[in-house]
């Protein structure tokens, strides 16, 4: 027979009560994409891993995090990601008819950040791409407290990565302070040592992050609007941005082509069998 301490239904009712004076949140999966080297016509994120399409991890970690609201941006055969996801609680979708870059597909869900309060008192954006199925819970959960602790503009969900070959660095100042991302085409000899990585996983106050996508360019080599941008673009207007190493080493597996998936799959495949 289960024994109940004598505190433990106080301390479940204070829990409840937190977590009903907390602004709702709300999570934007990237799930637009094609994939061209994926050698396959499925959107990206519907290629399988461990027989299931990658971004209904990315929808189950959210969920499991405590995520009210999940929009996913759909665009290349969009019909086939609405019917993988029909049905599922808190999924709704919105349709980026051109691919106009990263953040453009956050730019196309300006309505839900608006209606899940784009103002101070708003609940958090997390943005994360649909194709990242090693999502842990845990990263997202330690994201949202960070960000209900700190409210920064932005709070950058990063990793470190022995091989961080490619992918943007983390630049800290000497007190450990977000200085920005630095591409790896632009980084310096010193920077490059960098193992702290930018994965594309982010939680913005809603008020600021419709400020900076107001203030997006496609002033760049590929004429897109990026969400990277956005947290420079807060920096530079006095607001508060930082960035949070919660991410383990498995999330930093990125999935670009077939040989990805597969080191994917091996590495989800060893973390069921160690339970």
């Amino acid at each position: 027979m289960m024994r109940v301490t004598r505190g433990s239904a106080a301390l479940d009712r204070t829990r409840n009560a937190l977590a009903a004076a907390m602004p709702s949140s709300l999570a934007i999966v990237l799930a637009a994409g094609k994939g061209t080297r994926m050698k396959s016509d499925l959107p990206k994120v519907l290629a399988p891993v461990c027989g299931r399409p990658m971004v209904r991890y990315v929808v189950d970690s959210l969920r499991e995090a405590g995520i009210d609201r999940i929009v996913v941006v759909v665009g290349y055969k969009a019909e086939l990601v609405r019917a993988e996801l029909a049905g599922e609680p808190g999924v709704s979708f919105v349709e980026q008819t051109e691919q106009l870059g990263t953040g453009h597909a956050v730019m196309v869900c300006r309505a839900e950040i608006e209606a899940n309060g784009g103002h101070a008192a708003g609940g958090p954006v997390v943005i994360v791409t649909g194709d990242s199925p090693m999502l842990q819970v845990s990263s997202v959960r330690a994201l949202l407290a960070e960000y209900d602790a700190s409210r920064p503009a932005c709070l950058i969900g990063t990793a470190h990565r022995n091989d961080p070959t490619g992918l943007g660095r983390v630049v800290r100042d000497g007190g450990g302070g977000f200085i920005g991302i630095v591409e790896e085409k632009d980084a310096t000899d010193e920077q490059r040592k960098i193992t702290e990585v930018n994965m594309s996983t982010y939680v913005f106050g809603g008020r600021q992050l419709l400020s900076a996508l107001d203030r997006l360019t496609t002033d760049n080599a590929q004429a897109e609007y990026y969400i990277t941008d956005c947290p420079g673009i807060l920096q530079s207007e006095g607001e508060p941005v930082a960035a949070l190493a919660a991410l383990q080493p498995c999330e930093a597996l990125s999935v670009n082509t077939v040989d990805d998936l597969a080191a994917v799959e091996a590495e989800m495949k060893r973390m069921q069998i160690q339970g």
